[in-house]
């Protein structure tokens, strides 16, 4: 009995599997239908399908399409050739191709472009563009010659003996570099192809061949210059001016001088403070309440007299500023450093400024080393 039932759910359990995998391939297979090329009816009647032919020959002869697509003969279409971005980064999507022919009145391109190209799902479900020349009573038109002809691809051959690729070996041989009037022929060409803005080097044969089924522009740029003996002379010209230019801009700098530095420090430093604080205690209101928090007494009339000799350092270090900026500027030095440093350290910075030296340039100071060693 137990067997019996167990049995029997076993049969039950692969029933249900096989129903599941069965709505399961059933999905599937409707999700790999073929789609709709375009967003139209799929299948059209024959009379559906000649009434919409008939008003696209309309419209296409409103618009004298063959005589615009008979201008169209000529263009280059796809290929990296006028777009910058493409060139740029060398991604063209196919190969420039050079339209030959007029095209026919029902390609798919044609319908395309007069706004019919929801009709080539129908056109292709009822036998092909070609049917469609039955269908409206009109010749068929021949077979294009770029579809009847198969183009072989070439095969790139290097010659390494100098019979077909002139230029690998277009250089005077040895007995003509011996020759001085041949030699002197040879550079009379060249100085004419240099001013007639020619190539001096023919190019090789690898270097013209092109990649079959890729476009000839989409080869990447060149991963080093094309150098040649004048090209070489330009660039070592160039780097010449450079580096001239540098040393001169070096030479005209000032030499480094730690006297011009923005720093107050040692007597500067201590005579700025203790005046500042000579300063705030005379000219302070709140001087007598900081002396009675401090426990201290001090005479009104004494801070009175003592507010002659803080003016004075005011003064002092007003006057020091100017001095300082002026004599810099006379010894080719910062006049800002010094008017700082004049009117923080007062007449110990005019006491500093006045036995420096001009400043001198760098270029200065090589010319005196170069006598001194001289001498």
């Amino acid at each position: 009995m137990k067997n019996s039932i167990l049995v029997s759910a076993l049969l039950a359990s692969a029933q249900t599997a096989a129903a599941f995998t069965s709505v399961n391939s059933q999905i599937k297979i409707q999700k790999m239908q073929r789609t709709k090329l375009y967003m139209g009816k799929e299948t059209m009647t024959e009379d559906e399908l000649k009434a919409e032919l008939t008003t696209y020959l309309s419209k296409r002869k409103e618009a004298n399409a063959d005589e615009s697509a008979k201008g169209e003969v000529g263009k280059v279409v796809g290929g990296t050739k006028g777009n910058a971005i493409l060139e740029f980064v060398s991604g063209a999507p196919n190969k420039a191709l050079v339209i030959e022919d007029v095209p026919d009145i029902f390609d798919y391109s044609e319908l395309a472009k007069y706004g019919y190209s929801y009709l080539a799902t129908p056109i292709m479900n009822a036998g092909g563009r070609r049917e469609m020349y039955t269908l409206m009573g009109l010749p068929a038109p021949a077979t294009k010659e770029r579809i009847r002809t198969v183009k072989k691809v070439p095969k790139l051959v290097i010659d390494r003996e100098g019979q077909t690729d002139q230029a690998r070996y277009s250089g005077l041989k040895v007995t003509q570099a011996l020759d001085d009037d041949e030699m002197g022929r040879a550079l009379e060409n060249a100085m004419k192809k240099k001013k007639a803005g020619e190539e001096l080097r023919k190019k090789l044969e690898e270097e013209t061949y092109e990649l079959p089924f890729a476009d000839k522009r989409n080869t990447g740029p060149k991963q080093t210059p094309d150098w040649t003996p004048e090209r070489l002379d330009e660039e070592g010209r160039k780097a010449g001016q450079a580096m001239a230019w540098a040393r001169k801009a070096r030479a005209g700098e000032f030499k480094k001088d730690k006297d011009e530095m923005l720093n107050i420090t040692g007597v500067l430093q201590a005579y700025s403070i203790l005046t500042t604080v000579f300063i705030a205690i005379v000219f302070g209101n709140s001087t007598p309440k900081a002396m009675q928090l401090l426990g201290l007494t001090m005479n009104q009339g004494l801070i009175e007299d003592l507010q002659g000799p803080a003016f004075a350092m005011v003064v002092a270090s007003i006057g020091s500023a100017i001095f300082c900026a002026t004599q810099a500027s006379s010894k080719n030095r910062s006049a800002f450093v010094w008017a700082v440093k004049g009117y923080a350290g007062g007449p110990l910075a005019v006491f500093q400024v006045q036995p420096l030296d001009n400043l001198i340039t760098r270029g200065e100071a090589e010319a005196e080393a170069r006598s001194n060693a001289s001498e």
